[in-house]
């Protein structure tokens, strides 16, 4: 069948090298001028990280990653209140684990698929018009053009959503935060391979200290959904600006900086997935947003798992799409209930809480009490072998 994917990011990366590789020819649509790579850091395990090693990219993964080895957490004056080693998570979680920037880990699917299947970048679908036999869409530039399926796997904000399902504010749950991203060279000082936090209440700054000089921040504080159209770098000084330890500084840094993450934390809740012969995967469908630590590796599993349904259907797109999401739903929807849970660690709302949570990271050192903990991050989903 010939599919469209809107986005070239992780979901639709991966969700072309397995329709490709079962013999469909999908074509990627990127709104952006070019890939994207860098981005904020992810913790990648699990079920995703086994569906990496089913398309042969564990190294180029492992490569890119780091092998983050202190969690800390420091006090105004920068003493470190909490020091956790991350080695009892990998003795539980075991060695299928990495800390990677998420565009380096869609790099790496891209690569698979790179000069095999076709990518319009630039571009954007305009209109979906559906009929009896397929599907066609328009575009902002490119020339209308037939398909016989579209997969929205374009994020949080879905176009593809918008367009065949409705507007955003019909699916989203604001979680009550907002997060800001970004990579300078030279900032000092550093901890490699440690991710410094730094907490007040409803607020974290955490810092880590990556290859080439660079060091990425990562901003994550409670706000109203809506700011009064106040500039994303407004709204970071004005919520941080007196947050002390290294704040003044960091915030400092935006002034040159362009390449600006800055986003909502929500989670995306739909009755249905699909339409006719639309269907959604990722964000788009089923966002559990950043807090969960694991959107990424949920996309490289819905991906695996939809081309694989499609192979079992034999191209019957209806039974495969209910399949699928048959399959996929409870999971999605659990880790989806365990995000919301973490809120209160990257945001706690009072100093009384702020302790708690230190003295809960501390006992994390602890190997009974980080196995307990580490229930809640284990993934209950078999991963199927459709022999693809």
């Amino acid at each position: 069948m010939q599919v469209a994917i809107s986005g070239a990011g992780v979901a639709g990366a991966a969700l072309a090298y397995w329709l490709h590789r079962t013999g469909h020819t999908p074509t990627l649509v990127e709104q952006a001028p070019k890939f994207r790579t860098g981005g904020y850091i992810i913790d990648f395990w699990g079920v995703g990280y086994q569906v990496a090693k089913r398309m042969g990219i564990e190294d180029p993964v492992r490569a890119a990653g780091y092998q983050i080895e202190r969690l800390r957490s420091v006090g105004s004056n920068g003493k470190i209140k909490t020091d956790v080693d991350v080695d009892v998570f990998r003795h539980i979680l075991g060695d299928d684990f990495t800390s990677l920037p998420r565009g380096d880990l869609a790099a790496a699917i891209y690569a698979t698929i790179d000069g095999k299947v076709e990518t319009i970048f630039d571009d954007s679908i305009t209109a979906i018009d559906q009929h009896k036999g397929g599907v066609r869409l328009a575009f902002c530039t490119s020339p209308p053009r037939d398909f016989d399926l579209v997969i929205g796997a374009d994020g949080l904000h879905s176009n593809v959503r918008g367009l065949a399902f409705g507007p955003e504010r019909n699916y989203e749950r604001y979680l009550g935060c907002k997060v800001a991203a970004w990579v300078v060279g030279g900032y000092r000082p550093r901890d490699d391979l440690s991710y410094v936090t730094y907490n007040i209440p409803g607020r974290q700054v955490g810092r880590f200290a990556l290859r080439g000089d660079r060091t990425m921040f990562l901003f994550i504080f409670r706000a109203p959904r809506c700011e009064g159209g106040a500039a994303p770098k407004d709204q970071l000084r004005y919520a941080f600006g007196g947050a002390g330890w290294e704040c003044r500084e960091i915030l400092a840094t935006l002034d040159d900086v362009d390449d600006l993450y800055f986003d909502v934390v929500s989670q995306i809740r739909m009755d249905s997935w699909s339409r006719d012969r639309v269907l959604l995967i990722g964000d788009a469908a089923g966002c559990i947003s950043l807090l969960g630590g694991e959107g990424t590796g949920l996309a490289m599993t819905e991906a695996y798992v939809l081309a694989g349904e499609l192979e079992r259907a034999g191209g019957d797109h209806r039974r495969a799409f209910e399949a699928y999401e048959v399959r996929l739903r409870p999971f999605v929807e659990s880790k989806q209930a365990g995000a919301t849970k973490f809120i209160g660690y990257f945001a706690t709302r009072t100093r009384f809480g702020l302790w708690l949570r230190n003295m809960a990271m501390r006992t994390m050192n602890f190997g009974p009490l980080a196995t307990f903990f580490a229930g809640s991050v284990r993934d209950d989903f078999e991963l199927p072998d459709y022999g693809i």
